[in-house]
């Protein structure tokens, strides 16, 4: 696409901007692969309208405040980057545009309170923890009321009752010869609302001759605040993890919106100091389906029945990252039967705190996405994050675990159903 926008004065997000934008033909091959578009039917809800917007805006044609309705609403899920033919690097130039914007747009004062009190509070699980300890108690008195839906969304998605906090030693040993070394990325919501997955994720490392370090010093990724266009915020959280997995083989990652927001930091860094430092780290980030597909998968024993499993693609793995066969090798390899649901590539709507920001397209996506797991006629859900996790399962009444959880049981001659 052609444009006149002044890169010279944008500066080094001007250049990630214009360079993406340069890429877009407008084919439109991104369309129905778009959640938002999918949904709405409107072209300015779609990555080549926005994309529009973008340049519109960047040039001084267009005000801001007139594009932000239909940027916010973008989920950042990526999906039009697998679809689209020209290689258009869509990922970065939301997230560029949103770290560029956020500064200049106009916020009322209650929704800028709002927004930094979830800044600072989920990416840090010693605060989420009593809060979300407080909510699911307060559930039952909250549920039948009549809450405006931002809050009635996230009321929803917390469990009925929180999962004991879970202790992590340091240092978890491999069984049998060592293979790797590996960091393992805690997360932060992850630790709270469902422990379990890393509970899982170092047992089936171990089984698979890993050593597992659970670096105390680590931080949350930082992909909330960079989504959120709080640029410094997410750098300082990036900075702890720079310094904290400096000496292991690789940073394992079991929530995809993780993964990618670590691949991400070199984007977070550009033109700074610690840019270089930021590529090194990131190359050494692999989601857990793709660290074990490449050491060569030791698969637990088989199910005691046949199971019949739908796999769920997290947006942020399978398009943000590209990894979608790992998962599946490991799930066959495993003994189990793996579905394929209509729409894989559509968002289920989760998108980080977007329930919390647009309940209606989000519940109405993951209804869809929940009706075209159960049409597969699974016997249960797998994928790789939390946040699908937790809003698939709001909608659906069949199990929904993760990858991870699911391969644990197996190890442990458990039965995933019971």
């Amino acid at each position: 696409m052609q444009h006149q926008i002044p890169v010279e004065k944008l500066g080094k997000e001007g250049e990630v901007m214009a360079h993406a934008i340069e890429a877009c033909v407008h084919c439109g091959f991104c369309l129905p692969t778009c959640p938002t578009y999918v949904v709405l039917q409107e072209e300015m809800d779609s990555p080549r309208g926005r994309i529009f917007l973008m340049k519109e805006v960047l040039e001084g044609n267009l005000g801001l405040e007139e594009a932000l309705p239909y940027l916010d609403r973008c989920l950042a899920c990526q999906a039009c980057v697998t679809a689209c033919p020209s290689g258009v690097p869509y990922g970065e130039l939301i997230a560029t545009f949103r770290l560029w914007s956020e500064e200049k747009r106009h916020r009322f004062p209650l929704e800028r309170v709002f927004r930094l009190g979830l800044l600072r509070t989920l990416p840090y699980p010693e605060r989420f923890r009593p809060l979300a300890k407080l909510g699911a108690g307060l559930k039952p008195l909250l549920k039948p009321l009549p809450l405006p839906k931002p809050l009635k969304a996230p009321l929803a998605l917390l469990p009925d009752r929180l999962p004991e906090e879970a202790p992590y030693g340091e240092v978890y040993p491999a069984k049998g010869e060592r293979r790797a070394r590996v960091g393992l990325l805690l997360g932060c919501a992850q630790r709270v609302l469902r422990p379990s997955i890393n509970q899982a994720t170092i047992r089936v490392l171990q089984e698979n001759g890993v050593e597992v370090v659970a670096v105390p010093e680590q931080a949350c990724c930082g992909a909330l605040n960079l989504h959120a266009g709080d640029k410094e915020g997410a750098r300082a959280l990036a900075r702890k993890n720079l310094k904290a997995f400096r000496d292991v083989d690789y940073v394992v990652t079991n929530a995809a919106g993780c993964g990618s927001g670590m691949k991400e930091y070199p984007l977070l860094f550009r033109g700074e100091p610690e840019e270089e430092e930021a590529r090194a780290l990131a190359a050494k980030v692999k989601d857990l389906s793709v660290l074990l597909d490449e050491l060569g998968f030791t698969p637990p024993p088989p199910p005691r029945h046949p199971l019949r499993v739908a796999y769920h693609d997290a947006c942020h793995l399978a398009h943000a990252q590209g990894v979608r066969e790992a998962p599946r090798r490991l799930l066959q390899a495993a003994g189990l039967e793996v579905l394929e649901p209509r729409e894989w590539e559509l968002c289920c709507g989760s998108a980080g705190t977007y329930n919390l920001f647009q309940p209606e397209i989000a519940e109405a996506l993951g209804r869809r996405k929940a009706e075209n797991l159960k049409a597969t006629g699974a016997d249960l859900v797998a994928t790789g994050n939390i946040g699908c996790l937790t809003q698939i399962q709001a909608y659906l009444d069949l199990p929904v675990l993760h990858t991870a959880e699911l391969l644990a049981l197996l190890y442990e001659g458990k039965d995933p159903l019971a």
